[in-house]
């Protein structure tokens, strides 16, 4: 396992359009390793695999407090989507600043895991807002096209 390099924004692979996996094996398993070291590694709730240079259908996800199992998804689609939720957004692609995002506050996905099973996952709140994030990841959207008003400056812990 190993700590990948973030693209940043104005790195233009992070506007194309990624595309969908196929089939499972030993190099994407450890993408995905390597992806979710990184994400702990940058203090992230979540990373898609653009943001690290691969134009793969591929998201990890972990906005647990309390040791669940991270989310690995695969080709992940949106299904239903309902609510509204308002809040300062940021992302590893676009360091040191976030800005405010209108998202659904409830989102159901359907993906696959990483033994290539389908799976639908329900999520709200933060999970809602992580999940739409990193799935605009794999259409070449970032979320500061989205911001209401300006980025500002976050504070470094």
């Amino acid at each position: 396992m190993a700590i990948r390099t973030i693209r940043e924004r104005g790195d233009s692979i992070l506007n194309k359009k990624s595309r969908e996996i196929t089939e499972m094996n030993a190099k994407l398993s450890t993408l995905i390793d390597d992806m979710l070291d990184t994400m702990y590694e940058a203090a992230g709730v979540g990373l898609a695999a653009p943001q690290v240079g691969i134009l793969k259908r591929l998201v990890v996800i972990d906005i647990s407090e309390n040791g669940d199992e991270p989310l690995v998804m695969i080709n992940p689609v949106i299904l239903e989507m309902s609510g509204e939720q308002t809040g300062d957004e940021g992302c590893l692609s676009v360091p040191g600043k976030a800005g405010t995002v209108t998202r659904p506050n409830y989102v159901k996905v359907r993906a696959l895991d990483r033994n290539m099973k389908e799976y639908e996952i329900e999520g709200t709140e933060l999970l809602a807002r992580a999940m739409c994030h990193e799935i605009d990841h794999l259409e070449g959207i970032l979320y500061v096209e989205k911001v209401e008003g300006e980025l500002h400056d976050v504070q470094s812990e």
